[in-house]
């Protein structure tokens, strides 16, 4: 009786390893941010995706991952057009994405610059 209690014991452990393992973990991505794929960006769970924006975003704009200035509005604007692109092209770079997303950022705040 007291081995059926250890081998019990024992295949419910197992069972709840196999559980805990399986269950989803953020995705775990151990490259630098400049060099991610699309793919990579968009495997992130929908809520670290605007982080990760703000932290590219800042890391882009002043070379530091701690920036002394960040766009949030910005950012904003420009995350929900990244997925998009990435969704569309997953093989693409996201560090080229992010970059094209600024320039049209700067480009249409220069034309407002402009009319002003």
């Amino acid at each position: 009786m007291k081995r059926l209690y250890i081998l019990l014991t024992l295949v419910l452990a197992c069972v709840a390893t196999s559980v805990i393992a399986q269950t989803k973990k953020p995705a775990e991505i151990k490259k630098p941010v400049t060099q991610w794929t699309c793919r990579e960006f968009i495997a992130l769970d929908d809520e670290y995706k605007p982080k990760a924006v703000y932290w590219a975003s800042a890391y882009a704009q002043g070379g530091e991952p701690e920036a002394s200035e960040l766009d949030i509005a910005g950012t904003e604007q420009i995350t929900p057009g990244i997925v998009q692109d990435c969704e569309r092209e997953p093989e693409s770079s996201f560090w080229q994405k992010l970059k094209a997303a600024w320039d049209k950022v700067e480009s249409g705040a220069k034309k407002m610059e402009h009319k002003l």
